[in-house]
């Protein structure tokens, strides 16, 4: 498998990301964590917290809408592992997520541009497990 070098779309997603999480700081003083705004909308606490965590899921969901479009087709997204793998990958980031008390969206694009000393270890944590993870599965296991 080869990963693809994208500097421009990868620089535009990061400036979209990082422009949605300033303004949902700005507009609702909250942290744009992913998998603590879905916990929320599973297990809303209010009307109101509901309501704007659903809507920042609908535009996550609704980006390849748009780049159907703008394009006149789908993004071309190719999954190089089995239904069970992702299951148990899934399983896997909960607990992280869980143990880790946040998300790579939360710790490494909020936390860190608060400079908090938890998001910083954290994301260190998670950039050293994905290389070593990166390694084993590409160069150790050969897939």
């Amino acid at each position: 498998m080869e990963t693809a070098f994208t500097p421009v779309a990868s620089l535009g997603g990061g400036v979209l990301i990082g422009l949605a999480a300033t303004l949902l700081m700005l507009t609702f003083g909250r942290i744009m964590g992913a998998t603590g705004i879905l916990a929320g909308v599973i297990q809303p606490t209010s009307r109101s917290e509901f309501a704007w965590r659903a809507a920042v899921l609908a535009g996550m969901v609704s980006g390849p809408l748009a780049v159907l479009a703008l394009t006149g087709q789908m993004p071309a997204v190719e999954v190089p592992i089995t239904v069970p793998m992702m299951i148990i990958g899934g399983l896997i980031v909960g607990v992280g997520v869980t143990f880790g008390a946040g998300c790579t969206s939360g710790h490494g694009v909020c936390g860190m541009a608060r400079l908090s000393p938890r998001s910083i270890a954290a994301t260190v944590t998670f950039m050293i497990t994905t290389a070593a993870t990166v390694y084993v599965v590409r160069h150790i296991l050969g897939l």
